[in-house]
């Protein structure tokens, strides 16, 4: 798969200070987190890949774009919501977004037509007419979200898009970004510091600790890389179950009231836990996978001192 954005020992530098160091990666994914504590780095990355800082050493591609001696390519393939509002004061969510579409190259007329798109897309439309000085803070939220899809970019930069938002409106800026995402015309880097919202939308992360890549993995294949960690709960279960259990070559750890904590080795199919509880006449009533959460990836992360590539 081609990557979406290609990191080449990208640096920058504030004076002495170094905020991004040395990244490397290749993206491929269609929905890709962008984690880190404060100060890790992910805003300044997102600011990076758009110009608006220049890179003291290396570069970065953006589908094959160089960040460096192709900013105006690059600018013309990317829909940015910003963390922070920067809203022109007394003006209408429509000619505000119109106005960020003819600002991307869009020609007038189309600009005001995709703009009362994108705000029936986000569910505002019947207030695109109003000031946004009037909305309430999802609202903004969702008319930033508006302008960044209006011109219908192929990557969309998500900076902290549930920044501030109560449970229902965070839940419904995640299903708009679900929805973007499956719908599958465009790729989507979401920075954020709240795992939950990444772990919903994000097929990949890249974890920045001080300004490097303290991990970057694929969701999936990370979890499937994990040890199979079952729980079970069985019934007329006991020691002579946990031992031909063992046989099969799994750890396994037993209590009194029929649960029943193992791991099991590659090649150990749970179909041979089952056939092995018939033979024993063990009903096993509830199965449960354990599987690291993005939390556990995200402390492991934190913990050590290299990424892994």
């Amino acid at each position: 798969m081609d990557p979406v954005i290609e990191l080449d020992e990208l640096e920058l530098r504030f004076g002495r200070r170094t905020i991004l160091n040395k990244l490397s990666a290749s993206l491929t994914g269609r929905a890709i987190g962008l984690l880190g504590p404060n100060g890790a780095g992910k805003s300044t990355l997102l600011n990076t890949l758009l110009g608006f800082y220049a890179p003291s050493a290396g570069t970065a591609r953006i589908f094959g774009f160089d960040i460096r001696s192709q900013a105006r390519q690059v600018r013309d393939l990317i829909g940015y919501m910003p963390e922070n509002d920067s809203f022109v004061a007394g003006m209408s969510g429509v000619k505000f977004v119109c106005m960020m579409a003819e600002i991307s190259g869009l020609p007038p007329e189309q600009a005001m037509e995709r703009a009362h798109e994108a705000f029936f897309h986000v569910g505002l439309g019947e207030v695109r007419y109003r000031p946004i000085g009037t909305y309430s803070l999802g609202m903004k939220q969702l008319t930033k979200l508006a302008q960044a899809i209006a011109h219908a970019p192929r990557l969309l930069l998500l900076d902290e898009p549930t920044n501030g938002l109560d449970p229902p409106a965070r839940e419904r800026m995640i299903q708009l970004i679900k929805d973007i995402r499956d719908q599958g015309e465009l790729h989507l880097i979401l920075s954020s510091h709240l795992l939950r919202d990444v772990e919903e939308c994000c097929d990949q992360v890249l974890i920045l600790k001080e300004g490097r890549i303290a991990a970057f993995c694929d969701l999936e294949k990370e979890r499937r890389a994990n040890r199979k960690f079952l729980e079970l709960e069985t019934r007329a279960g006991g020691e002579a179950f946990v031992t031909a259990v063992e046989k099969l070559g799994c750890q396994a750890a037993w209590s009194t009231n029929g649960r029943i904590k193992l791991v099991m080795p590659d090649g150990v199919e749970i179909r041979q836990l089952y056939a092995l509880a018939a033979e024993q006449q063990v009903q096993i009533r509830r199965l449960n996978h354990k599987r690291d959460s993005l939390e556990d990836i995200f402390l492991k992360a934190m913990e050590g001192d290299r990424g892994r590539l």
